[in-house]
């Protein structure tokens, strides 16, 4: 979800870095991006071990809840480039699809219907839906159950190293679009295929739905 169908990552960014300014921490946007596609967790030992084990997460994360909710209620949460051109192709299709994130599912739901997509996901696999999150394969594989297909003939569409490595774990066709280029080779060489967008996504369907009638995404 985050950086791949929402422009979310821009107001995580920007609610940590004044949540950390607020607290007298200053919170690049190499630390915030590094972040990036981790379980909340996983966050949590991100900001233990830069800022260090005194650091008041309760604190932290009271303040930067207030500062997102803030923003995303004045501003919204912008849809990433080729999203409705992707769910078209795919509904049209009738290609089972699921949202598989490593929020919340209550988060999630919230961001979709902060950016207008409340009714666009059916089905949605988030955190609590499963034992580990992302990098572990099980959001992965828990899509792939529900949908009624094999792992290995459905696409997983990832904009992180955490996402490619949670698809890689779980045996999926792994497909890159990165939230912020460039790739480096080590990523790269992990993927099966590495696009700028969703609209790309969307052309290769079209291209090859002959032939993948049981195509999942």
């Amino acid at each position: 979800m985050d950086g791949l169908v929402l422009d979310s990552e821009s107001t995580y960014l920007r609610a940590w870095q004044q949540a950390g300014q607020e607290m007298g921490y200053a919170f690049s946007d190499a630390f915030c991006l590094s972040m990036s596609g981790l379980h909340s967790k996983a966050v949590t030992q991100a900001l233990l071990t830069h800022c260090g084990a005194d650091f008041d997460l309760h604190l932290f994360q009271q303040l930067s809840g207030d500062f997102w909710y803030t923003d995303v209620q004045l501003n919204g949460i912008e849809k990433m480039k080729g999203l409705d051109d992707l769910l078209a192709v795919i509904k049209k299709n009738e290609i089972p699809f699921c949202l598989a994130t490593n929020s919340l599912e209550k988060n999630a739901r919230e961001c979709l219907a902060l950016a207008g997509l409340k009714n666009e996901f059916k089905l949605i696999i988030a955190r609590d839906h499963v034992e580990q999150g992302k990098p572990a394969p099980d959001i992965f594989l828990k899509a792939a159950d529900l949908l009624q297909q094999p792992i290995a003939k459905c696409m997983v569409l990832e904009d992180s190293a955490t996402g490619i490595e949670a698809a890689k774990n779980a045996g999926a066709i792994k497909v890159l679009i990165p939230s912020q280029p460039p790739v480096n080779n080590a990523l790269s060489h992990c993927c099966d295929v590495v696009l700028n967008d969703l609209n790309e996504v969307a052309e290769i369907i079209l291209a090859n739905l002959p032939k993948n009638k049981n195509l999942a995404v």
